[in-house]
């Protein structure tokens, strides 16, 4: 059996990497969209794609690609990340771009293919600032609410026909430090998203810090 079309949004990161290992030793067919072709190249992937995701003709012309080269994809999983303290301007729009832009651009691309797959999964990760802003981190809470109010739109879209669902993943951090969220941890739960039905996971927030 062929297994899923599963598309990362920046696969070249550390939790791209083992979400993409972790998918493709479950027999998905993963392909990893990044910045950079260098640190794409060892990523487990079936195809490998460079793309600035924050600028949206450039977004729909690789889904064109992907969709005559791969497939037509059943899963999206947005792992573009970024953090930065404060209320700037300038790092506002750095998160914006990072956070949102390239979250909207990748879901407008690929939401109709999600949706008419018979098991579609969009997956993002968020933060529990969204549960706790504060105004030392006034600029990541909001990207991170805008982000997460976007998926669940479009979960909203989604309720009626039960066979695509999108999903928050809430974090504190990834990596290694004190409450930090593994890369495997989320590697594992990316992975899983097809062990459950859409109506179980559907606009969903699965915290995966131990509260």
């Amino acid at each position: 059996m062929i297994g899923r079309i599963v598309v990362i949004a920046g696969a070249s990161s550390a939790a791209g990497r083992a979400a993409a290992s972790a998918l493709s030793a479950r027999g998905e067919r993963v392909v990893a969209v990044g910045s950079n072709a260098d640190r794409l190249r060892d990523v487990a992937a079936a195809a490998h794609y460079v793309c600035d995701l924050s600028r949206a003709e450039d977004v729909h012309a690789l889904a064109n690609q992907i969709r005559s080269e791969v497939g037509a994809p059943d899963g999206l999983v947005h792992l573009v990340g970024g953090w930065r303290a404060g209320q700037d301007e300038e790092g506002w729009l750095w998160l914006e771009r990072q956070l949102v832009t390239t979250l909207r651009n990748t879901t407008l691309a690929f939401r109709d293919d999600l949706t008419a797959s018979p098991a579609g999964r969009l997956a993002v990760v968020s933060a529990t600032a969204v549960d706790s802003p504060t105004w030392s981190n006034a600029n990541y809470a909001t990207a991170k609410t805008a982000a997460e109010a976007w998926v669940a739109a479009i979960g909203s879209g989604w309720a009626k026909a039960n066979t695509a669902a999108a999903v928050r993943f809430v974090v504190r951090s990834i990596g290694d430090g004190d409450g930090a969220t593994s890369v495997t941890t989320l590697a594992d739960a990316i992975a899983g998203l097809w062990d459950a039905p859409a109506y179980d996971l559907n606009r969903a927030r699965v915290y995966l810090t131990g509260r």
